[in-house]
């Protein structure tokens, strides 16, 4: 006998129809949360307009702090005798080791330039780069603001370079004798005294005054004409083509990365042929070749 009851395939047992109950209550709490969160912290679209003039002018207040700040981290270049110019100040500005090179032999024959257009005459700097330095030229006031010619007469009188018997011993020379150059006071004359006494024996040449924290080339080249290293300590030099990187620390301005260089150079060259080409090496300190040439020798 067949019965009518039919089962149905779609039942679900208690449990199962309490999990459905609970995920239909949390995805209205979750719809809830959702509505009550919008109803408090939507903000309208047109509040969230931006103010185009407003971002162009502080855009722009920032620019104007950037270039600001630029324009300070640009090294600054001040007024100097071109007459001066050293290796160091003359790559500094842009001149070329040639250009350099004609200004110290036109120096050597104690000339003097008096104009930009000299400076260009001897040099062969082209115009931009004159252009460039010329407005920073500081030239003595008798030769921008020329007076009578007696006075031009006694200035050509009175500074007439002396003669190496003529000169000072530097060696041997008082703080109040160095502070009768213009441009040495009480402590660069101290300075120079204390450098000096570091050396048992003094100096060896005129050169080590660029040693000296503060004297300007300027300076150092009126004491060159008043001073003289006559009597020099007496120094072992070293032979550069040889010499070791123990030997080469012992150079003033030479450290053990810079001893380095200069024998990878000279196997480079096979050997060095003369001292200035030490320039070459790299990282090497070219302001303080003078005083590193006190220490070597070729042969």
């Amino acid at each position: 006998m067949k019965s009518n009851v039919k089962i149905s395939r779609f039942t679900f047992s208690r449990s199962q129809r309490n999990g459905i109950f609970l995920l239909i209550v949390l995805i209205l709490f979750l719809q809830g949360i959702y509505f009550l969160a919008t109803a408090f912290f939507w903000v309208p679209s047109k509040d969230l307009s931006i103010n185009k003039a407003e971002l162009a002018r502080f855009q722009k207040e920032i620019d104007t702090l950037k270039w600001a700040e630029i324009a300070l981290r640009k090294p600054k270049t001040y007024p100097f005798n071109p007459n001066y110019i050293s290796d160091f100040k003359g790559a500094a500005l842009g001149m070329t080791n040639e250009e350099i090179d004609r200004l110290l032999a036109f120096r050597k024959q104690n000339k003097w330039i008096n104009s930009a257009q000299q400076f260009q005459e001897v040099t062969k700097i082209s115009d931009s780069l004159l252009n460039a330095i010329s407005p920073y030229f500081k030239f003595p006031d008798w030769v921008t603001h020329p007076t009578k010619k007696e006075y031009a007469a006694t200035y050509t009188f009175n500074n007439a370079p002396k003669s190496f018997q003529q000169k000072q011993d530097l060696n041997t020379a008082t703080a109040q004798q160095l502070q009768k150059i213009n441009g040495v006071g009480a402590v660069l004359s101290e300075r120079i005294l204390k450098l000096r006494n570091k050396f048992s024996g003094g100096f060896i040449d005129v050169a080590q005054l660029q040693d000296v924290y503060g004297l300007t080339p300027e300076v150092i080249e009126r004491i060159s004409a008043e001073f003289a290293v006559k009597t020099p300590r007496n120094v072992q030099k070293i032979l550069l083509n040889r010499a070791s990187v123990d030997e080469l620390v012992t150079i003033q301005h030479i450290d053990y990365n810079l001893a380095h260089q200069i024998i990878e150079q000279r196997q480079l060259r096979d050997g060095f042929k003369s001292l200035d080409e030490l320039k070459k090496v790299k990282d090497f300190p070219v302001n303080k070749i003078d005083i590193i040439k006190l220490y070597l020798s070729l042969d």
